[in-house]
C-alpha cells in the first residue's frame, strides 16, 4: 500500500529505484493489454465481468489491448516504453518498424518521437490533386477537451487517436451488418465516455463548439 525508503538513501540508489518503478509501470501496460486480449479471445461472453471484478477502467484496458494487438511480443522493443509503441500503433507495420528503429537508435523520449513524427508529417505535403475533400464536424468544446485529455493520458497523438477511434466505431457498426471493407478490426480504442479524468474537462461546462477536420 506504499513505498518505504530507508533514511539516508544515496541519490544514485534513489534514482535507480525510480527507474525500476517506471519499468514496472510501463510493463504493466503491456501485461494488462495482453490480459484483456486473452479475455476477449477466450471468454467472449464473460470478460467484461472480469474487468468489473478487478475494478479496472474498461476504456483504459481497451486502449492497452489495442496497442498490444498491434505489437506482438516479438515486435516489442524492451529499450522503448509502451508509450513509444502507442504513438506508432495506428501506422502500417513497415512504418512502425522504421520509427521504432529510429527511436531506439537515437534514444528518443516519447516527446521527442512525437516531435519527429510531427516534423515528418509536415514534410509530406501532398500535391493539390492528391488532397481528399475535407469535412468539418462541429464538436462541443467540453467534449473536445475531454478527448484531448484522453489522448494525452495515453501519450498518443490526438489526431491519430481520433482517427483510430472513429475507424474502430465504424468497423464495429459495419461488422454487425456484414459490410466491413478495409477498416481496422475490433480492439482499436473506442470513443471515450464522459468519465475521463481531468479537472479542466469537468470545468469546461458549455464551452463553444470546436470544428474538427476529418
Amino acid at each position: 500500500m506504499g513505498l518505504q525508503l530507508p533514511a539516508g538513501l544515496a541519490y544514485d540508489e534513489w534514482e535507480r529505484s525510480g527507474r525500476q518503478l517506471a519499468g514496472v509501470l510501463d510493463s504493466s501496460c503491456w501485461w494488462l493489454g495482453d490480459w484483456l486480449v486473452y479475455g476477449k479471445d477466450h471468454y467472449t461472453d464473460r470478460y467484461q465481468r472480469g474487468i468489473r471484478a478487478v475494478g479496472l477502467s474498461y476504456q483504459t484496458l481497451r486502449n492497452y489491448a489495442w496497442v498490444a494487438r498491434r505489437f506482438g511480443h516479438a515486435r516489442r522493443r524492451p529499450a522503448l516504453s509502451f508509450q513509444h509503441h502507442a504513438e506508432l500503433a495506428s501506422m502500417p507495420v513497415e512504418e512502425q518498424n522504421l520509427w521504432l528503429d529510429r527511436a531506439e537508435r537515437e534514444q528518443w523520449t516519447t516527446k521527442q518521437l512525437r516531435g519527429a513524427l510531427r516534423a515528418a508529417r509536415g514534410d509530406r505535403r501532398p500535391s493539390p490533386a492528391a488532397v481528399e475533400p475535407s469535412r468539418r464536424l462541429e464538436v462541443p468544446g467540453s467534449r473536445f477537451q475531454r478527448w484531448h485529455l484522453a489522448a494525452e493520458q495515453l501519450g498518443v497523438n490526438f489526431e491519430q487517436w481520433v482517427m483510430a477511434t472513429l475507424d474502430s466505431a465504424a468497423a464495429s457498426a459495419l461488422e454487425a451488418e456484414g459490410k466491413v471493407s478495409g477498416l481496422p478490426g475490433p480492439g482499436a480504442p473506442a470513443v471515450p465516455g464522459a468519465g475521463v479524468p481531468g479537472e479542466s474537462a469537468r470545468r469546461a461546462g458549455q464551452a463553444p463548439p470546436v470544428a474538427v477536420g476529418a
